[in-house]
């Protein structure tokens, strides 16, 4: 099956997702007065391939943020919330979602193995997301999967730093598993820090409240630009350019 998603994200000259999210993890405002449709246009402008909207309430979402902002773009669209039962997949896609969260650390392997099938006979993406190297053999299909190391902590609520060295660390493992696209999520706070994670291999990165508090999207990425080892590159199924 092909996927909008990964393609977007393989074909990018920058392949970060950004985040469409009312609230970070310890409750403070990340719109500063910006419509959900201002940041979007933000987003747009600087070239994102996709974006990830946030519906889980613990971060201000609603289901209902996902159908705005699919109204108002095209980009793939990933929902970030706890997925834990098939009915959400078809609700996800209803919204507008390409792509859909599944959290590894809350799901038993009978059921995320379960939903990893419907949700791509759904037409979904899934975005499974580890902290660590066991979770892996619990993912089927993995070859039509985002596979994305969180950074942080879900058991804390993602309200710890982050250790962007798990990202390093699993790389490999992740790899290994056939995925065409490994992510790196949360607690990627700087361009600097963007770079090191493209530069050791990732495909993706999902960046989001440093770019949701950056005044300047645009300046963001071009640092970002400026740290990495090689110049960005649009990379195809025929190679890169």
């Amino acid at each position: 099956m092909s996927s909008r998603f990964i393609e977007a994200l393989l074909t990018a000259e920058r392949p970060l997702i950004t985040e469409v999210k009312r609230r970070d993890a310890h409750g403070l405002e990340l719109l500063a007065g910006r419509t959900p449709a201002d940041i979007v246009a933000a987003y747009e402008a600087a070239g994102a391939p996709c974006i990830s909207v946030v519906t889980g309430r613990w971060f201000g979402g609603t289901p209902s943020l996902l159908r705005d902002v699919a109204r108002i773009t095209r980009l793939p669209l990933l929902q970030k919330d706890f997925i834990t039962r098939r009915e959400q997949l078809h609700t996800a896609r209803e919204l507008g979602a390409s792509a859909v969260l599944l959290t590894a650390a809350l799901l038993p392997g009978t059921a995320m193995r379960t939903l990893v099938t419907e949700a791509l006979r759904t037409g979904l993406t899934p975005f499974v997301e580890i902290t660590g190297e066991s979770e892996l053999a619990d993912i089927p299909h993995a070859d039509e999967c985002v596979i994305a190391v969180n950074n942080k902590d879900i058991t804390a609520r993602e309200r710890d730093a982050g250790d962007i060295e798990r990202s390093i660390a699993l790389l490999p493992a992740v790899l290994a598993t056939g995925t065409p696209c490994p992510v790196s999520a949360s607690a990627i706070d700087a361009p600097g820090t963007a770079a090191r994670l493209l530069d050791e291999g990732y495909a993706g990165l999902l960046v989001a409240t440093a770019l949701l508090r950056a005044r300047d999207p645009h300046a963001w990425l071009a640092r970002l630009d400026g740290a990495r080892r090689a110049p960005a590159r649009l990379v195809t199924a025929g190679g890169t350019r």
